[in-house]
C-alpha cells in the first residue's frame, strides 16, 4: 500500500518545487519518490484547472458517493432477502390478516 502524506507536507513540498528546487533535490533531501512528487505536481495544475482532469475535490465527492451507494445496494439488498424470506414464511392470502380485525374488536367497552 502507497503510503501517505499529509496535505501540509504535500503543499510544502510543491511550494519548494514552485521556489526554485529541483525535482531531484526534493528527491534527494526528502527521501520521497520522485513521482510521487510529480503526481502531486500534476494533481495540483489539475486543481488549479490549467490541465484537464479530475480534480481533488470531485474526486473525494466521487469517493464518498461511491460508498453511500454501495451502502444503499447492501440495505437494499437485505430488504429483499428479508421479503423473500416473509413470502416463504407467510400464505399470500394470510398476509393482510392481521389488518382485517373488525373495527372495534380490541375496545370492549365501546360494543354495543
Amino acid at each position: 500500500m502507497p503510503r501517505r502524506y499529509p496535505p501540509e507536507f504535500r503543499r510544502k513540498v510543491l511550494d519548494l518545487l514552485k521556489a526554485g528546487r529541483s525535482v531531484a533535490e526534493l528527491v534527494r533531501d526528502l527521501e520521497i519518490s520522485d513521482q510521487t512528487i510529480y503526481n502531486w505536481r500534476r494533481q495540483e495544475l489539475i486543481d488549479t484547472g490549467q490541465m484537464p482532469g479530475v480534480s481533488s475535490a470531485d474526486q473525494a465527492e466521487l469517493v464518498a458517493a461511491r460508498r453511500r451507494i454501495a451502502e444503499l445496494e447492501t440495505e437494499l439488498a437485505v430488504h429483499r432477502r428479508a421479503a423473500e424470506l416473509l413470502k416463504e414464511v407467510v400464505p399470500p392470502k394470510d398476509r393482510y390478516a392481521s389488518c382485517e380485525v373488525p373495527p372495534l374488536a380490541w375496545r370492549p367497552d365501546l360494543r354495543g
